[in-house]
């Protein structure tokens, strides 16, 4: 499968672009900084008498878009660069709310300047009103080859390389289906390159996030060899014995696709390690140091890659204020009402719970662990929950003196293996809860539904942390809990997090796969002295802010000589 753009017509600017030389910076992604979600009008009243004017008239208007706009490292740092970088962020529309977004700004465009506007997989720039003043195109790629891309490569065969997520004796097999999906994965990837050629501005500078485009930055380079051009995993990088599962050609596309960059960057210095022995056995590549920066190095066919660092941090002035806000005081009054067993059913929603309780009167003796996750398969929430029913069964004095207060954010739904692992989770709470709990003591207190704001009054009530993942590209729950905690927070802390990298001198570390050490490490962190906890808050706080979203973001621009 190829794109429906040829290369020549890649380079031509964009129909809808703003006149000028094109961008200077620009960021690829599947997830752009604003989302859409249909509003569909209310229905005509049946009392209403047709006039003749409804002949031929649609039944209803065009639904209307509530759009909301999203967070993180990409947004602020685009943000700190000005304006005189005209950047544009390339990205996917993810569902039906945004591809309206995309037909709207469609026609938008063709009404202004009289052409008629591509929009399908070419895009369309959105209206800067919904995105916080960032230019953003975004592509509307059949829907089909998106699901196909996204949920039948990036989600269960990269993703799953990289975490180490195989049963290795049943699965992978790749098949006739699987060769599909990998021709929707080349076509995405295509349509992502076709875009940034287009917008770029000679010599711009291009980031390209993740595991979804890696195929992207050797795409580009076909059609805009001019350009500097920089991959982000924002993943863990599978060792080779592992990446070698795949089937030759897609390993050897893979690792081509992300050398096509003139930088390719990671988490960790563990996981950019990864990837060179990667490339150097799956493709008999050269691996060595750049003696200036001590940079690792890949050269293949000629061209020489460096391999960056960039361990995104916490945001740490973002976090404080926004955890002092007026609805994080609410749903923390509510989750220390349910600690201390004022609200036994942890069901009911925050403001729900809380009802009645001030913060003075809630804040009791019982110790809180807290774990904030998606369920996602490997962040390891069910060995946690094991982990914390092994410390109530070897040590009963913990019984109604510590509260698991367990967020597990439903991931992926649309796939059965996700599914599947929510219920597990769901079942193991339950079975602990009935299990150990008493009429004023419910054990674990489960949440499922996404809440920002309640997850940030978790982290301050917290006095420990369960960071246990089998394998993390980061975890930056790790790193915002320490910035928040009222009182300070132990840190129990996953070797295979890459988080671990910057935080396991002071974290309370083990392996997780051993449910016993894990319950013994919760015991430990549970007791551990307030002066040594608070001094091992202090220092872990520290090294999690110190590459913060918008610095992480600038540092990759520098790097590219482009900031």
């Amino acid at each position: 499968m190829v794109s429906e753009h040829s290369e020549r017509d890649a380079a031509e600017p964009a129909r809808d672009a703003d006149p000028g030389p094109g961008a200077q910076v620009l960021v690829a992604s599947n997830r752009g900084p604003v989302s859409y979600a249909l509003t569909p009008p209310p229905p005509r009243s049946p009392s209403r008498t047709p006039t003749p004017d409804d002949a031929g008239a649609p039944e209803s208007e065009p639904p209307a878009l509530t759009a909301k706009r999203g967070g993180g490292g990409l947004v602020s740092g685009l943000s700190a660069i000005g304006a005189d970088a005209r950047a544009v962020w390339v990205c996917a529309a993810l569902g039906d709310g945004d591809r309206e977004a995309v037909r709207q700004a469609a026609a938008r465009a063709a009404e202004a300047d009289g052409q008629r506007e591509a929009g399908g997989s070419a895009g369309a720039l959105l209206d800067p009103a919904e995105t916080g003043g960032q230019r953003v195109r975004m592509l509307d790629i059949a829907p089909e080859v998106f699901t196909a891309a996204y949920n039948g490569i990036a989600n269960s065969v990269l993703w799953f390389v990289h975490h180490l997520l195989y049963q290795t004796p049943l699965e992978p097999a790749f098949d006739a289906e699987f060769r599909r999906e990998w021709e929707a994965y080349e076509a995405y990837n295509a349509a992502f390159a076709d875009a940034l050629a287009r917008e770029a501005a000679p010599g711009a500078a291009v980031l390209v996030q993740d595991y979804h485009l890696s195929l992207v930055p050797a795409l580009l380079r076909e059609r805009r060899p001019d350009l500097r051009i920089g991959h982000f995993s924002h993943t863990p990088w599978a060792p080779p014995d592992y990446f070698r599962m795949l089937p030759d050609d897609v390993a050897d596309a893979v690792l081509r696709g992300i050398l096509g960059g003139d930088r390719a960057g990671f988490l960790t210095a563990r996981w950019a390690e990864a990837f060179a022995d990667c490339c150097a056995r799956v493709l008999g590549a050269h691996v060595g140091r750049d003696a200036a920066s001590g940079e690792l190095t890949v050269e293949l066919d000629g061209r020489t890659t460096h391999l960056g660092v960039y361990g995104l941090g916490a945001d740490a002035e973002f976090l404080r204020e926004r955890s002092h806000a007026a609805d994080v005081e609410e749903r923390r009054t509510a989750l220390r009402a349910q600690v201390e067993g004022r609200d036994t059913d942890a069901t009911t929603t925050p403001s729900e719970g809380g009802a009645g309780a001030s913060a003075e009167d809630t804040d009791g003796g019982r110790k809180v662990i807290v774990r904030v996750d998606r369920t996602e398969l490997s962040k390891n929430i069910v060995r946690g929950l094991l982990a914390y029913r092994r410390l109530l069964a070897d040590r009963p004095e913990w019984r109604e003196r510590v509260v698991h207060v367990a967020f597990a954010y439903p991931s992926r739904q649309d796939l059965a293996v996700y599914r599947e692992y929510t219920q597990e989770v769901q079942r193991v709470a339950d079975a602990i809860n009935e299990e150990f709990g008493t009429p004023g003591w419910r054990p674990v207190v489960l949440h499922v539904k996404d809440d920002f704001a309640r997850s940030l009054a978790a982290y301050r009530i917290a006095d420990v942390a369960l960071v246990n993942p089998i394998r993390d590209g980061m975890n930056l729950v790790a790193k915002e809990v320490p910035v928040v905690s009222d009182a300070g927070c132990a840190l129990v802390l996953s070797r295979e997090a890459g988080a671990y990298a910057e935080l396991g001198d002071d974290a309370l570390t083990v392996n997780p796969y051993d449910v016993r050490a894990t319950a013994d490490a919760l015991h430990e962190a549970l007791t551990m002295d307030p002066d040594e906890r608070a001094a091992r808050t202090k220092r872990l706080a520290a090294a999690a802010t110190a590459l913060p979203p918008k610095q992480w973001f600038l540092a990759q621009l520098r790097a590219l000589g482009a900031a």
